[in-house]
């Protein structure tokens, strides 16, 4: 099962387990769980599809992926079992990724007469590089979690629990170190970054000029000084 978990403001610390049972505008919501299809698209029913409906159906791919990516706050894939072809990209269009150490993820496409269509020849050279993206894409290879790991394609591996769930929990301990944290400043950084690596390192300079000075006016940005004077823990409000 792969799942992606978007932070969501106000964020404070997590409860025991947060799910998508709430709806993206409820304040007690920090963190939604989205599950999707361990297999990634479904190839049966792709094969009954003419080619303009599988044009039309890659493009709204796209568009769901690029709208994850885009998503203002950090979001988390924890991968514990399968994640090929769309489910290995919908974790590629996440900013951080946990895995089972038994999960086994890749870009299968080409096996199967097919190319990654869902972001997966962009995102994948954007996190490896590109011969190795070439490399993985070209021969379909499957990876588990700890080989992941080794090339950098997965922040963290785990050892799977008897549930099957530890990437899940990893992920969520990992969301609790960034949800005490500003969440402008933490917004705005990703900004910075994302648009960054999209241009040469003297415009990336200018993007995080601009950040930076959006970030000055707020008032968790004084907190932040205060709380370090008074050597107390800031009480940040997202404001």
């Amino acid at each position: 099962m792969l799942r992606a978990l978007p932070l969501l403001r106000p964020w404070r610390p997590l409860g025991a387990r947060c799910t998508s049972g709430g709806t993206a505008g409820g304040h007690e919501i920090q963190v939604r769980a989205l599950a999707g299809p361990d297999q990634g698209a479904d190839l049966k029913e792709r094969e009954q599809m003419s080619a303009a409906e599988v044009g039309v159906f890659s493009q709204r791919l796209r568009g769901l992926m690029n709208d994850i990516a885009a998503f203002p706050t950090p979001t988390i894939a924890a991968m514990d079992g399968f994640a090929l072809g769309g489910g290995l990209e919908l974790a590629l269009a996440c900013d951080l990724r946990v895995a089972a150490s038994s999960a086994i993820m890749g870009l299968i496409e080409t096996t199967r007469g097919l190319l990654p269509g869902a972001g997966g020849t962009q995102r994948l050279p954007r996190c490896l590089g590109v011969a190795l993206a070439k490399e993985l894409i070209f021969t379909g290879r499957r990876l588990s979690g700890v080989q992941a790991h080794a090339l950098g394609l997965v922040n963290h591996t785990v050892d799977q629990n008897e549930e099957g769930d530890a990437a899940y929990h990893r992920a969520l301990a990992l969301a609790q170190e960034i949800l005490p944290q500003a969440p402008i400043a933490v917004r705005l950084g990703k900004v910075a970054i994302d648009r960054g690596m999209e241009v040469d390192i003297a415009s990336g300079m200018a993007i995080e000029g601009m950040c930076y000075a959006q970030n000055i006016p707020t008032q968790d940005r004084l907190e932040g000084m205060a709380a370090f004077r008074e050597k107390r823990p800031p009480k940040f409000v997202g404001k």
